[in-house]
């Protein structure tokens, strides 16, 4: 898609605007890079396409229609905001040499979470996609609003601080509040964690009052968490002091309100959230979600952005990975079957999420192919989920293979897509045996229909296929694609 010429393209930049994509929530860090212009995000997703190598102004020109005035003045902006930086010169057929500019990963973060029936797993990733930063942690999807959002948001928080550091005192002074509960909780464990540390030690001295001020830690006063140890001269390693900083870390984001740490974090983009469905992704608003009813009708989206401080965007697991799978470069129409805690689809076709004209598509888990199967927890009776699911329990793979692959079938024949893409924890178990049953099932209807068998494949991206999908949500607006 080419861009659009004006003469004074002042929308070129980034910067204040509503909200990113669409997102919805408050916060200092809302907003930084809610792009004005289309031109833009067009440039900014070619400086990613391009890596490290980068790409010229000529060639973004060339390749977005702009005109070079129109691209200087936005990739201008683009370096003023830090989100472009020159990564050297390119010899050109006549003339000077080009500079050419990169993008900068680290000028922005993107939080993806996988909210799944027993775990939260959530992901940081930079501009590029890539990881770096993740925690994850047991829950109860049953256990009420209240723990599941606590839940998320400590996950959401800690996976941020590992990262998008905020000095201690700094954060203090953002919430407003008396620093001394924080500088008590952070002195407790920096002294629990140095003088465990040095009691586990036996190795040469280093002043104690040196590692403690390896964690950067400001808002701690270095001589009273000193001697809380008892150990003015104890040994300290590195050891030592890795486990101090870490106990930092951790404690500041424990004891900080979400919303003000993350605001913070200014160059946090916002927060992607992926679980089971049925629910309205335009809304963020939860429906049925399949065996826990009860969170019918709760507004997910707007009770974490309260939290957090920072815009959220809520769609289904499998949405969200094949989202993910899409701007990682998989092409054409594809299905991602998910067989986790529950079954799953998350459609691409055409190159675009499939959503469905309500959001509920890709419902994959309960067509029903047994009239007379076992009770599903969706209420009804035969659903490949429950019949996978059962056979998974028995022990019985190659059986579970075969139902998931009779599922494909139906979708295969429906949609005519290019390829199916297995995932999930229990895929992950085996396989082997998932790909060559499913794929055995898709191979006899190609013999029944003269065509070509669709191939079955591992998705890649592993565990975290659905985390890192949701980080896209947040992403791909600001790249112009609309699908988050």
């Amino acid at each position: 898609m080419g861009g659009v010429n004006r003469a004074d393209d002042r929308t070129g930049g980034v910067g204040g605007v509503g909200a990113v994509g669409g997102l919805t929530g408050a916060g200092a860090g809302a907003n930084l890079l809610a792009l004005r212009s289309h031109n833009a995000a067009l440039v900014l997703d070619l400086l990613r396409t391009a890596g490290p190598d980068g790409i010229s102004r000529l060639e973004l020109a060339e390749r977005t229609g702009l005109t070079p005035q129109a691209v200087s003045k936005i990739t201008a902006r683009l370096r003023e905001d830090g989100l472009a930086a020159e990564a050297g010169r390119r010899a050109s057929t006549g003339g000077k040499p080009r500079t050419v500019l990169r993008l900068v990963p680290e000028a922005a973060y993107a939080v993806g979470v996988h909210l799944d029936r027993d775990e939260v797993r959530a992901v940081l990733v930079d501009l590029r996609g890539t990881v770096v930063g993740e925690r994850r942690a047991a829950l109860d999807l049953g256990a009420g609003a209240g723990a599941v959002l606590t839940a998320v948001t400590d996950a959401v928080r800690a996976a941020v601080a590992d990262v998008v550091r905020v000095p201690v005192a700094d954060a203090v002074r953002a919430t407003g509040a008396d620093a001394a509960p924080v500088t008590d909780a952070v002195r407790a464990a920096v002294a629990d964690a140095v003088a465990d540390a040095v009691r586990a030690t036996g190795a040469d001295a280093v002043p104690v009052t040196e590692a403690v001020r390896a964690t950067e830690a400001d808002a701690v006063p270095v001589p009273d968490a000193v001697h809380a140890t008892g150990a003015d001269a104890a040994p300290v390693t590195d050891a030592v002091r890795a486990k101090a900083t870490e106990a930092v870390r951790v404690t500041a984001a424990d004891a900080l309100p979400a919303g003000p740490l993350l605001a913070r974090a200014g160059s946090l983009l916002g927060v992607g959230v992926a679980l089971p469905g049925p629910l309205d992704h335009v809304r963020g608003v939860l429906h049925r979600v399949t065996g826990f009813p009860e969170w019918d009708g709760f507004p997910l989206r707007e009770a974490l952005a309260d939290r957090l401080g920072v815009p959220v965007v809520v769609d289904k697991d499998t949405n969200a990975a094949a989202l993910g799978l899409a701007a990682g470069g998989e092409g054409g129409s594809f299905a991602y079957l998910h067989l986790g805690t529950g079954l799953g689809a998350g459609l691409v076709i055409g190159g675009s999420v499939h959503r469905g004209a309500r959001t509920g598509a890709g419902e994959f888990g309960h067509q029903v192919i047994q009239l007379d199967g076992p009770p599903c927890t969706c209420g009804v009776r035969g659903c490949v989920e429950a019949l996978c699911l059962g056979a998974v329990a028995r022990g019985d793979v190659e059986e579970a293979a075969r139902v998931l692959g009779a599922g494909a079938a139906n979708l295969v024949g429906l949609l005519d897509i290019d390829v199916v893409l297995l995932g999930g924890r229990t895929v992950a178990a085996t396989p082997e045996a998932f790909v060559r049953g499913v794929g055995a099932v898709l191979e006899a209807r190609a013999r029944r229909t003269g065509e070509d068998a669709v191939p079955v494949r591992v998705a890649p991206g592993g565990g975290r296929v659905v985390a890192v999908g949701a980080a896209q949500l947040v992403l791909g607006p600001v790249f112009g694609r609309g699908d988050g």
